[in-house]
């Protein structure tokens, strides 16, 4: 990874045009080419950026304005030094670097301009082990198949991701009174997790074997509409709280 402070410009162009005044920024370039140009303040997000595939290339600042000058002749400046440099460029002086970044695949090109340079520092950050989730879907089915008298007392767990024509119920049980109960998981759940649950119970209440097969909602929060339409399907709603769940709390279950 190769972090630069430096104050900067920068010109994107292809897809679309989009230019960054001069100012002092934060550059990442990773091991790829992608360059992603940083400000103190704002979105965390960059302000500009080119991700790969692409190929980056520092540009001699001195050929570069070589260039230019070449093409303002010939387009018939009167002024060779006029044409060929703002006021505002003279005063700054002539850029350090300048890197050119271009899409692989694409006409698409950011140039930035590096007039002066504070930190250019390159890192081997070595392998990232990826970002490991707490709280996902799994981890709350694994809980609640664990604790599955939270869905009810006497209730015992058949087994997860129980096996259907259209899909993998996340978990069936069996209630107290020995009837079989079909469990929707969801962190954050909304209408279509309730419809998915009520494909799943119309298709095991068609099995003499399993119906009736009652349905239970749960996840971390549910949408008012999603608990409406769950009732109206009669569905219950069950918010699953995963601290508590992992037995850093001790809030208590709530059902309604």
């Amino acid at each position: 990874m190769r972090v630069i402070v430096a104050d900067c410009s920068a010109e994107y162009s292809g897809r679309l045009n989009a230019s960054l005044p001069l100012a002092k920024r934060v550059l990442l370039i990773k091991a790829d080419s992608s360059l992603l140009i940083f400000s103190e303040l704002g979105s965390y997000k960059p302000l500009n950026w080119m991700t790969a595939p692409c190929t980056i290339r520092e540009i001699d600042p001195a050929a570069k304005s070589a260039q230019h000058s070449r093409e303002s002749v010939a387009g018939g400046a009167v002024d060779g030094d006029s044409a060929t440099h703002s006021p505002e460029s003279v005063a700054a002086g002539e850029p350090e670097k300048v890197l050119r970044v271009s899409a692989d695949k694409g006409s698409d090109i950011l140039e930035v301009t590096l007039q002066h340079i504070y930190s250019d520092q390159t890192y081997d950050l070595g392998e990232d082990p990826g970002l490991i989730k707490d709280g996902v879907e799994d981890h709350l089915q694994r809980y609640l198949a664990e604790q599955i008298e939270r869905i009810g007392k006497g209730a015992k767990l058949v087994r997860r991701e129980y096996p259907t024509a259209i899909g993998p119920v996340d978990i069936m049980a069996v209630n107290a009174e020995g009837e079989h109960v079909a469990v929707e998981i969801k962190r954050h759940g909304g209408i279509d997790g309730v419809e998915q649950l009520t494909r799943y119970c119309e298709l095991l209440n068609r099995d003499p074997l399993l119906a009736p097969v009652h349905g239970i909602f749960a996840a971390q929060t549910i949408t008012p509409q999603a608990q409406v339409l769950a009732k109206d399907r009669g569905f219950t709603c069950l918010i699953l709280d995963y601290d508590d769940m992992k037995g850093t709390e001790d809030d208590s279950l709530r059902l309604f």
